[in-house]
């Protein structure tokens, strides 16, 4: 059996949708997605605004619910969980990085990212988390004090701290020049490799995918592309 094989699913989705209701208006951003991720995978999810990508990576991420559909996560049915049950599956087992950095203005990265060690069971020590995104030399630093590049690094030492089985990045060099956004992507990339963090990225931005071991196309709501890349290429060597 070749190394795919042993791959086990750490998410499976059959038919979600998902609506919104704005006055009299229902917008409907899911249209019956199915869906496998399987564990270690680094996955692109391509598509323009209002693609429904950031919905369908809210709802994996538990942060938000299907209108209707399933969703399990290995073993665990997250189809009609409550409240409790999803912010227990948020805290234990996925990291968020977004688009903006969220961090805490008066504390530094150290203590940014110990917001999260402090309440996490197997988390890293705020130091390891920083060493592993390469800011060592900055931690004791505050947020208006660290470049852009470097505040998205703290939020993925945040996100990553805990040792989350799942990272979920939302347009995470959005913000960002491409020089920068080079290197958050290589730490995310290196993440995934030594981590073994499943890792979804999302973007509109096709040239990423070139990284990803698997792009997926997103379009009104729906999957309309779903291709594995056998040769994803370094961050580095992407034509921006």
């Amino acid at each position: 059996m070749n190394q795919q094989e042993h791959r086990q699913a750490v998410f499976r989705a059959q038919g979600l949708t998902r609506f919104y209701r704005m006055g009299e208006v229902t917008i409907q951003a899911l249209r019956g997605v199915d869906l496998e991720l399987e564990s270690g995978e680094l996955v692109v999810l391509l598509g323009a605004s209002g693609s429904g990508k950031s919905t369908l990576l809210n709802i994996l991420g538990g942060l938000d619910r299907a209108s209707s559909g399933q969703l399990h996560y290995g073993d665990q049915d997250l189809t009609l969980a409550g409240d409790r049950a999803l912010t227990a599956f948020r805290r234990d087992h996925v990291g968020f990085v977004f688009q903006f950095y969220n961090m805490i203005p008066s504390l530094t990265a150290r203590e940014n990212v110990a917001v999260v060690t402090d309440i996490a069971e197997r988390a890293m020590t705020p130091e390891e988390a920083l060493e592993r995104v390469d800011l060592t030399d900055r931690m004791d630093h505050f947020p208006s004090q660290l470049s852009g590049g470097e505040q998205q690094r703290v939020a993925i030492a945040r996100a990553i701290a805990k040792r989350p089985a799942v990272l979920l990045c939302d347009e995470p060099t959005g913000a960002l020049d491409s020089k920068t956004g080079v290197r958050v992507l290589e730490v995310i990339a290196r993440i995934n490799r030594e981590l073994g963090t499943t890792t979804l990225i999302i973007t509109h931005n096709a040239v990423i995918g070139e990284m990803a071991t698997r792009v997926i196309r997103m379009r009104d709501g729906r999957i309309e592309g779903d291709q594995r890349n056998d040769k994803p290429r370094p961050a580095a060597e992407l034509d921006w």
